[in-house]
């Protein structure tokens, strides 16, 4: 069973179109901040981490493009709240045009972490694709609980 590039799209977009509403409603202060937990991560920063998933796996695991990511450094970035939404946009109508040339049963066009090797992730275009929609849910669910939390101090 697969699942279409619309279907995908209309579950990748309403936790992307979560993500960017919890943004604007932080606001630039709250959204740059980190909860009071051991290890948090800013909401800026889970979804700075988010784009980067999307440009790595369905970027350039998928749609086969040239992709510069440094993965430890998304979860540093700080900003606008409004240059990230845009960026979400922007990575949303990117997304639509790496799937559009996405085969969910070919080979994946990059070797994947040393992590992935040897799982279904690696196997298959399908696979990279609904690993990035795993950490898209995965930080979704996070960045929801984040609010709260910085609602609450």
């Amino acid at each position: 069973m697969l699942i279409t590039s619309e279907e995908y799209l209309f579950y990748a977009d309403r936790a992307l179109d979560g993500m960017a509403a919890i943004l604007t409603e932080l606001g630039d202060e709250r959204a740059n901040t980190r909860p009071g937990l051991p290890g948090a991560n800013t909401p800026f920063g889970l979804v700075t981490h988010c784009l980067g998933v999307l440009e790595f796996w369905a970027g350039k695991l998928v749609a086969g493009r040239q992709v510069e990511r440094d993965r430890d450094a998304e979860f540093t970035a700080t900003g606008a709240v409004a240059d990230l939404v845009a960026r979400v946009e922007a990575a949303k109508r990117q997304l639509r045009e790496d799937l559009a040339v996405a085969d969910f049963r070919a080979p994946l066009r990059g070797p994947v972490h040393a992590h992935y090797q040897g799982t279904v992730v690696e196997q298959s275009q399908g696979g990279a694709l609904q690993h990035a929609y795993e950490e898209l849910a995965q930080h979704h669910g996070q960045l929801e609980v984040t609010r709260d939390l910085l609602r609450g101090q």
